[in-house]
């Protein structure tokens, strides 16, 4: 199954006064990074919420926030005294007697200084409610990502199809190539013959032909794009569990190969624009990778 990287989802609950809420923001990435944004008072958590996130997240750069309120007085927060005293004289150590003249709402903000009565217990009981809550978001997230996954893997289909026409005109035209290159050799040596008054022998034509055939055979590298394009058609299928973003994105890697190929050992003006309608849907397809977990 595709699904896109990019989306956001939010899961809350409410455990007596207090009110907690999980928001997870996904946009793409090569790798599965997260970053997480908590309230001083769960830091202790953030193993366990990163942890919780990656058992259902693959692929992609995501933003976890944790927040938490509550509603009564068994909220407010007490003032780390030795941390504060310790702020000051460091400031008036650096600044004299203009460190008394510091906003002291600076101070209270700085790290440390300010503490919920009960951190421990906040942290504890919040353990118990955020982790399910990452969970909740998680599938949340892969249900929008899956979504626009839909979107981006009816795209990729689109894409193949255009490669797939355009190798069929190349499957088609190759065989013609040499029987075209024969006749041509064959008018440019009869002409120059004739001035001299000799013909073109029909065993040095062969030969000639045989030495171009070998060199501007494609066949291989037309079976391994149709190969490559079999296996592309099966990561479309939406009833795959696994992720196929870095599957798709190596694949187009090797698909790019055979069509450079082709290019390379094909003279043919009709065929070298075919290729350039192959390669087009490669470098989209490749570009929609980036965009699939």
């Amino acid at each position: 199954m595709i699904r896109s990287m990019t989306g956001c989802a939010v899961a809350t609950a409410e455990v007596g006064t207090t009110q907690y809420a999980v928001e997870l923001r996904s946009v793409n990435g090569r790798h599965f990074k997260v970053s997480l944004r908590v309230a001083d008072e769960l830091l202790a958590l953030e193993g366990e919420l990163e942890a919780a996130l990656a058992k259902r997240i693959n692929r992609g750069s995501v933003t976890l926030s944790a927040r938490f309120s509550r509603t009564n007085a068994s909220g407010a927060t007490a003032v780390n005294a030795p941390a504060l005293q310790e702020y000051v004289r460091q400031l008036r150590a650096a600044l004299g007697p203009a460190a008394d003249r510091v906003d002291p709402a600076h101070l209270l903000s700085l790290p440390g200084v300010l503490a919920a009565n009960g951190a421990h217990e906040l942290c504890e009981a919040a353990r118990v409610v955020l982790v399910p809550l990452v969970d909740e978001a998680a599938k949340r997230l892969l249900a929008m990502r899956a979504t626009e996954g839909a979107a981006l893997a009816a795209d990729l289909g689109q894409h193949a199809a255009h490669m797939a026409a355009a190798l069929e005109r190349i499957a088609q035209r190759a065989p013609l190539v040499v029987n075209a290159y024969r006749d041509r050799l064959r008018v440019r040596v009869s002409a120059m013959l004739a001035e001299l008054g000799a013909s073109v022998q029909d065993t040095d034509l062969v030969r000639e032909v045989s030495i171009f055939a070998e060199r501007s055979d494609i066949a291989e590298e037309i079976s391994r794009l149709r190969g490559h394009l079999e296996q592309f058609s099966g990561l479309l299928d939406p009833a795959r569990p696994d992720p196929v973003g870095r599957t798709i994105d190596f694949l187009a890697q090797e698909m790019l190969r055979e069509a450079n190929t082709i290019a390379s050992k094909s003279a043919d003006s009709e065929i070298s624009r075919a290729v350039v309608e192959v390669k087009t849907a490669i470098d989209r397809i490749k570009e929609q990778a980036q965009n699939a977990e």
